[in-house]
């Protein structure tokens, strides 16, 4: 994909347009950048020092519709005028993972799922760093993949791949892939179509032969449903489970250990692995599995399983105050993500839920919410259908307007041995900038208690 002398535009200049940009400099395109938004000081002072050409707040269209080549932010639906033009003439659209593709010579560990995938992907990643692999962290996480393509010079990386990223991924190829759970979310994209979302998380095993590994849950029905359809490419499938005993190539988890059955068998206790829940405990089986497929020593495993940070504002702990405790779950944007921090809930709980619903059914969590939850406070401009589900389910349900207001209700209603937990299962435009600034102010309100 040389491109001497051809035009690359880029749309959207946020981390991973921009490092689109930088790669595409470095292998001789002529580069155009343009966002329909604002493009931070940071951002266009990188362009500027590379001499990359760049527009904000609109897009020119006689400059995007002269592209030889398309890359498109993830966040930019196919339903926008622009884009539809540039399919309509012809002009190839991809993503900057694919475009990284196109020069990368190491090997990747891609993963994906509706749930768990950051968790995965940073477990994975601390995995290869303690076993002394040169690795790289990139993908929806971390640092733009092509900008790493472009400047440094890793041997593996670990990628979190969105749906929306592979959507616009054709030729790319994992090494090892992960597909960790499907579930509703973001249907709005898929045009209320549960099939295509499942389709969009498949291109992520779809250019992979017999030389790769394709890691899945095994029970997730919609999962082994689209499995059987791939056997026919002849990848090396290890699927884990909680459910079912697995032998090699498989892994699996009792009530008191996690058992890795590749090449050797591994097997450690469930309580000395640092992430605790069920939903938790996949994420470890799936990750053990692509370390034991490279060869990585069961000490490294075991060590890296037994010390691992989670990524912040995920079922993080933030405090105990006075006994209660206070975990921090604001990238928990839909109901299966909550539903999942419920489930691991081992004390009495005060619920702060609420924010921009994406069409959430609250009933699915009305069992978990029976048997773990003492208290509801709601976190959002409109609480209604919150209130409605669970109004004669849980005694106490009352409203904050802010996460210094949330803390203190929780503060109130939790005592000493329980827990308060937010985990919003949904978005937090209405009163927070993003769900990092909505889980900042509440670990600042826990703090001040």
């Amino acid at each position: 994909m040389k491109g001497e002398g051809r035009n690359l535009v880029v749309l959207g200049a946020g981390e991973s347009g921009v490092g689109a940009a930088i790669l595409g400099i470095k292998q001789d395109w002529n580069v155009f950048v343009s966002d329909f938004g604002a493009i931070t000081a940071e951002f266009q002072e990188e362009l500027n020092s590379r001499q990359i050409s760049w527009e904000e707040k609109k897009h020119t269209a006689e400059k995007v519709l002269a592209a030889d080549l398309v890359i498109k932010s993830p966040g930019i639906p196919d339903t926008v005028p622009m884009i539809q033009q540039l399919k309509k003439q012809g002009t190839k659209i991809i993503s900057e993972i694919e475009f990284a593709g196109y020069y990368n010579t190491a090997k990747t560990i891609c993963i994906t799922g509706s749930n768990g995938k950051t968790t995965t992907t940073m477990l994975t990643y601390h995995i290869l760093q303690k076993a002394e692999v040169n690795v790289g962290l990139a993908g929806n996480i971390g640092k733009s993949f092509a900008k790493q393509v472009a400047e440094e010079n890793f041997d593996w990386y670990v990628l979190e791949l969105s749906s929306f990223q592979l959507d616009d991924m054709h030729e790319f190829r994992a090494d090892i892939a992960m597909i960790l759970n499907i579930s509703p979310d973001h249907l709005d994209r898929y045009d209320y179509n549960m099939q295509n979302y499942v389709d969009s998380k498949f291109r992520i095993a779809q250019n992979q032969t017999a030389n790769d590994w394709l890691i899945y849950n095994l029970d997730d029905e919609l999962i082994v449903k689209e499995i059987n359809t791939l056997k026919k490419q002849g990848i090396q499938l290890a699927p884990f489970s909680i459910q079912h005993m697995l032998e090699e190539p498989g892994a699996y988890a009792t009530k008191e250990q996690v058992i890795i059955n590749i090449k050797e068998p591994f097997i450690m206790s469930i309580h000395d692995l640092a992430l605790k829940g069920k939903h938790n405990t996949q994420n470890t089986l799936a990750s053990g599995l692509a370390a034991r497929i490279l060869d990585i020593r069961k000490d490294t495993v075991r060590d890296s399983f037994a010390d691992f940070v989670n990524v912040e504002h995920r079922l993080e702990f933030v405090a105990k105050v006075h006994g209660i405790e206070f975990i921090n779950d604001s990238k928990a944007t839909n109901i299966n993500s909550t539903w999942f921090a419920l489930e691991s809930m081992e004390h009495p709980t005060v619920w702060i839920v609420g924010g921009v619903d994406k069409g959430n059914d609250y009933t699915e969590l009305m069992d978990l919410v029976k048997e773990k939850v003492k208290a509801i406070i709601c976190l959002g401009t409109d609480n209604r259908k919150i209130i409605d589900t669970f109004t004669g389910v849980v005694e106490n349900i009352v409203e904050a307007s802010s996460a210094m207001e949330a803390v203190a209700y929780g503060y109130r209603l939790a005592q000493k041995d329980e827990t308060v937990l937010l985990s919003p299962s949904c978005a937090s435009f209405d009163l927070f900038e993003n769900y990092e600034d909505r889980g900042n102010q509440f670990k600042e309100a826990v703090r001040s208690l």
